[in-house]
């Protein structure tokens, strides 16, 4: 999967990955679908299952049968905290930000929002509705540390499967795994890159003379940006390889660390910038520290507070954060401010 990404991403840029993104998408949400039939045709049917659901007891406990037949489970504050960051969290990764930058035009907007609705509703929707019924293939088996293995709850559903859907599951979680993979490689090579090696600002090669020296230095300039870029995004992807084949936790709590991080330092400045024109760069940066501050002390202290509701936190938290250091910090100027919003006119 490593290998397969770097290839297309290296060789194909932003566009090549716009159209593995689709396609990838396509998969998703039609495999998603026939997955959760046949997981229910295992259990006789979705009567059947929540029938059995409910003859599960809660907590160990016979009296409190039918709890994980409930909408909310027996655990509906846990169950919060998994949608928020699930569902609040991908509005402020900037690998999914990055993806409008493929907008051609307004009714390509239009387009997409209705396309992204129907694509969220089935493919989230789908996976929670799926991972509901995990209970009925008996419990994970248990870790050499002695923590369950809640990484084989999926495998313990689909090995029952016929080998065609076992295939398609396959597809599945490549597709997901190389989009993600894809995106956030040419998110972080491009910002290093733009950023932080080429942070000085220097003519493209349209904005000059063609012809000229400065014309010259600067498409070989554009040229360097590249290399360095295809370097990074290889770099990128050995240590995302290096941190598969040795987690340090299971899936779950690996998301709650990195999407907590990222978005606990991300949403609240993006989403309250697109409607306030109060934000300031103070409060940017505040929430940069409150949202990675607090994922990486709780992550040095052992996750005394789990990692998914953590990760929860550090996104709520964010909106407060932000909102109080505008009110109490310098505000940007007002013209530059005008002109960003003038996009709303």
């Amino acid at each position: 999967m490593a290998i397969l990404t770097a290839v297309y991403v290296i060789l194909g840029g932003y566009k090549a990955t716009a159209m593995n993104d689709f396609i990838q998408g396509v998969i998703m949400l039609f495999g998603i679908v026939i997955v959760i039939a046949a997981v229910l045709n295992t259990q006789g049917g979705l009567t059947a299952a929540v029938e059995k659901m409910a003859a599960l007891p809660s907590d160990g406990n016979p009296a409190q049968n039918g709890g994980f037949a409930d909408w909310f489970g027996p655990d509906p504050w846990n169950l919060l905290g998994v949608v928020i960051l699930t569902s609040l969290g991908t509005w402020g990764l900037p690998q999914m930000v990055g993806k409008f930058y493929s907008i051609t035009d307004e009714s390509a907007i239009k387009r997409g929002t209705v396309i992204s609705t129907i694509f969220a509703f089935v493919v989230a929707g789908g996976c929670y509705f799926l991972g509901g019924f995990g209970r009925l293939f008996g419990m994970p088996p248990v870790l050499p540390n002695g923590k369950l293995a809640f990484d084989s709850i999926v495998p313990s559903m689909l090995v029952t499967l016929p080998d065609v859907i076992i295939a398609l599951v396959v597809l599945l979680v490549l597709s997901a795994s190389m989009s993600t993979l894809a995106s956030l490689v040419l998110t972080s090579s491009s910002t290093m890159t733009l950023d932080l090696i080429y942070r000085d600002k220097k003519a493209a090669p349209g904005e000059v003379e063609e012809g000229t020296i400065d014309d010259v230095v600067a498409e070989k300039i554009e040229r360097r940006k590249v290399v360095v870029m295809r370097v990074l995004i290889v770099f990128f992807i050995v240590i995302s390889l290096m941190i598969a084949l040795n987690p340090p936790t299971f899936i779950a709590q690996l998301m709650g660390i990195s999407w907590g991080a990222l978005a606990g330092a991300f949403l609240a400045p993006f989403m309250l910038g697109l409607y306030w024109r109060g934000v300031t760069t103070a409060s940017v940066w505040a929430c940069f520290i409150w949202g990675v501050g607090i994922t990486v002390v709780n992550m040095l202290l052992g996750n005394p507070i789990n990692p998914i509701n953590c990760g929860a936190i550090a996104m709520v938290g964010g909106f407060p954060v932000v909102w109080l250091v505008s009110l109490l910090s310098p505000k940007m100027n007002r013209d530059t401010v005008g002109k960003i919003f003038e996009c709303y006119k």
